[in-house]
């Protein structure tokens, strides 16, 4: 147990957080109000001429203004060539000179639209300068929910209602991470994409070389809460679903109970991954990618329209990792790991109403088995590996193909449908220690094998509309989704030479397993029928009301047993949210909402266990002022989770009476502060408790392995030339290291910087995370210590023309 000394420490440091959260807060609402003078100021500028697309996009990075091209506006025009000293104005006129478009400045936003028409019909050509601030829409600004966040402050999302939804009408809270910040961050995995997140722990069992997402969200595991496109992502026992984070467009994270819209999943809520769709702009990228521990990665994205009419767009990402890991075995050898992956997509539209896009995702994962090191009798951390590289591996195929459709009846009604269909194999092997022999320093091992797979069909079909009555507005969405997955497993277990950890001996010979420990099919499937309105009464009120009905049914074939478990679960969900927009950006609002998630299996007395059931009561305020990139947030909320299974301390019997609270507040600020400074920070404080518990040790008590405090904070300016610098700090607070919490692991400080240059069509970004290489583990559970991430530093070359 850590003394009170270091607990008073740990507090100070949240409190120095927090602190740091207000000030860089405070900083981005006044400094915001100097958007325009950016417009004034020269900078050098050098853009060859170029598609206009392209040259548009370095524009806005040496102008540190926003750029926001309508689709298709720009595609096909040349841009002329632009070089010297200058005002954004006059760069921007002399880009644009001869392609018949105008632009205008609202704030820090640079639009384009067609040049206006004389009398007698002729286009005016030269570029016209139009001055102005125009809310949260300027004219010609499109921000769509699928597409590109433009700088750090996304405005709009649709994961939270299934609607095209303005942030601060939204009564929950959401989070938005853009391609442009995964970039500067230098993120690596998912875990990386959503660590600066409020709500959000990460990396509980520390870096992962075989892909696995270790993600809790207000307390609970957002394993359930794994979307891609608006669609499940179901983990089936120790089969999940991995995402290279170069084919995500955006990362939306939904916090609390979400059931009302997505049907089965966790209370602490959902993370939905927006794949890269194709454009009818011209795409084309290469990144080189070099960095510690010789990680190799070669990217490339491509894309744009491929006919003249350009009512048919294609795309094609690709990765190819070749990698090893910070963890080592004591002779040296080291653990690597290989990813392969490809995403085709393709996108059809005859006309404004109808689209269809069709996704595609081929992925191949490749590396060793061996993330956990050997406790010493003291329970001290050794740097003996448990397992053996002759042995341990873990290969995982996936594969996904579906699509997107939508066509619109009028200006106000439309209809929807996304479908998916995937599949996940899974080839593991490892070993494990069993028990510590009487000498003291022998361990007696065992091999395990997993030869699983996950199979899933996925549809999501929706009326989306409004509609007037009298001064109330209606938007409404009402639709039904199925989702039927079928996994696999056949689990075997066998001897193992024992491991000395004073004289341990390696690449050995190790027969695999073949007494079976587990063989099963399992056959999920669930429907659910939903409707939702959001109802705005006047310039200021947005009320939010929905329910949904979900029915499930799991058939569990256990062929080592030859016996059959059919389980049926149903329930309704609601959410009920009030917004007030008080004006200028400001949106106090006050919500309940509700999850619901099937427990598969029986308890002590042979009955099925009953659907865990959220509930949360969320307030909270968000603020953006109209014509600025800030975004703040605040939300108090106060969670519950039932029907929780836990385990009873003297039988070992399942029982099903557990309950669950989570308790806290977060704050979440991103803001372009200067012009070409953007900034992100957070803070979240957790009051989590074992209200019930079959396990009397634990109740009263934190849930194991969630820490009680987190912050972080990220800056980054681009200054003249296209040189910029970015620094970062993230803060895990206290964790407890088992569920009586009976020790305590400390918190830690981990500090992040970057580098970034981008001249003409070239960009090259070097990152480094844990800079000052802090040695520290994430937790001991259960005596078994798992090392926190090692410094590292990542070198990414990008050219794009």
């Amino acid at each position: 147990m850590i003394d009170g000394g270091l607990a008073h420490r740990g507090k100070r440091r949240a409190i120095w957080a927090a602190a740091l959260l207000t000030t860089t807060t405070m900083a981005g609402a006044v400094w915001t109000t100097s958007a325009q003078a950016q417009t004034a100021a020269q900078r050098s500028f050098d853009i060859p001429a170029q598609s206009l697309p392209s040259a548009l996009t370095i524009f806005g990075r040496q102008s540190g203004l926003q750029v926001s091209v309508p689709a298709g506006l720009a595609a096909g025009h040349t841009s002329s060539a632009v070089s010297g000293t200058m005002t954004p104005h006059d760069a921007l006129s002399r880009l644009l000179t001869g392609t018949g478009l105008v632009y205008k400045i609202s704030g820090n936003i640079v639009t384009l639209e067609p040049a206006p028409q004389a009398a007698d019909g002729a286009i005016q050509l030269g570029p016209v300068r139009v001055e102005g601030t125009d809310g949260n829409a300027p004219a010609g600004y499109v921000e769509t929910t699928t597409g590109p966040v433009i700088g750090y402050v996304a405005r709009r999302s649709q994961t939270a209602t299934k609607t095209d939804t303005p942030i601060t009408e939204i009564p929950q809270s959401v989070s938005v991470i853009g391609r442009d910040e995964i970039e500067m961050r230098g993120a690596l995995n998912m875990m990386d994409i959503v660590a600066q997140t409020p709500g959000i722990s990460v990396n509980t069992y520390g870096p992962d070389n075989r892909g696995w997402e270790y993600i809790n969200i207000r307390g609970f595991s957002a394993n359930s809460g794994n979307f891609r496109d608006g669609l499940s992502q179901a983990n089936f026992g120790v089969v999940y679903y991995m995402t290279d984070p170069y084919a995500v467009e955006r990362v939306e994270v939904l916090r609390g109970p979400s059931s009302v819209i997505y049907g089965q999943a966790d209370a602490g809520g959902i993370i939905n991954r927006i794949s890269k769709r194709p454009t009818a702009d011209p795409i084309h990228e290469i990144a080189l990618q070099y960095g510690s521990f010789d990680r190799k990665q070669a990217a490339f994205d491509f894309g744009g329209a491929i006919d003249t009419g350009k009512t048919l767009s294609a795309r094609l990402v690709g990765v190819a990792l070749d990698s090893n890991d910070q963890d080592s075995y004591p002779d040296g050898t080291r653990i690597d790991r290989q990813r392969y992956m490809l995403a085709p997509s393709l996108r059809w539209q005859p006309s404004d109403d109808t689209s269809l896009t069709v996704l595609g995702q081929w992925l191949k994962s490749k590396s060793g088995e061996d993330p956990y090191y050997a406790v010493a009798a003291d329970l001290s951390l050794t740097r003996v590996k448990m397992g053996d590289y002759s042995f341990s591996d873990f290969k995982q195929d996936q594969w996904s193909l579906g699509y997107e459709f939508e066509h619109r009846f009028s200006d106000s009604w439309s209809f929807q449908q996304n479908a998916r269909y995937s599949e996940v194999s899974l080839d593991r092997r490892a070993i494990w220690v069993n028990e510590l022999q009487a000498d003291g320093h022998t361990y007696s091992r065992f091999a395990r094998t997993w030869n699983d797979g996950i199979k899933q069909l996925s549809f999501d079909s929706r009326i989306n509309g409004s509609l007037n009555t009298g001064a109330i507005e209606h938007v409404i969405v009402a639709g039904v989704d199925y989702n039927h997955q079928t996994g696999t497993a056949l689990r075997r277990r066998g001897p193992a030479p024992d491991l000395d950890l004073l004289a341990p001996v390696y690449g050995q010979v190790i027969a695999t397993p073949t007494g079976v420990l587990q063989d099963f099919t399992q056959r999920q499937r669930q429907i659910g029928l939903y409707a939702q309105d959001q109802i705005k009464a006047g310039e200021h009120w947005v009320l939010t009301l929905g329910g949904r009905m979900d029915f499930a049914r799991a058939i569990t074939d256990n062929r080592r047993s030859s016996t059959r478990t059919v389980q049926k679960d149903e329930a309704f969900s609601g959410r009920a949210g009030l917004t007030y927009l008080i004006g200028n950006g400001l949106a106090p609002y006050v919500s309940y909402t509700e999850s619901f998630l099937p427990a598969l299996g029986l308890d002590a007395n042979g009955e099925p266990f009953k659907p865990t059931r959220g509930r949360q009561v969320e307030a909270g305020l968000k603020y953006r002022p109209e014509g600025s990139s800030l975004l703040l947030t605040a939300a108090f909320f106060n969670l519950t989770k039932t029907n929780v299974v836990t385990y009873d301390n003297m039988t070992g019997d399942a029982r099903q009476i557990g309950k669950q609270r989570s308790r806290g507040l977060e704050l979440e600020a991103k803001a372009e502060v200067l012009p070409g400074l953007n900034a992100t920070a957070s803070y979240t404080r957790l009051f989590g408790k074992i209200v019930q518990s079959a396990d009397a040790t634990e109740v009263g008590k934190k849930p194991a392995i969630i820490p009680e405090q987190t912050a972080s904070a990220w800056l980054d300016y681009t200054a003249l030339m296209g040189l910029g610098l970015g620094v970062g700090v993230n803060y895990t607070g206290e964790r407890p290291n088992d569920e009586a919490n009976t020790t305590i692991e400390p918190g830690f400080w981990l500090f992040n910087a970057s580098a970034h240059y981008e001249t003409g069509p070239w960009r090259l970004i070097v990152s480094a995370s844990n800079l000052f290489n802090n040695n520290y583990n994430t937790i001991c559970y259960h005596g078994e210590c798992y090392l926190g991430e090692k410094r590292s530093v990542t070198a990414t070359l990008r050219y794009k023309w």
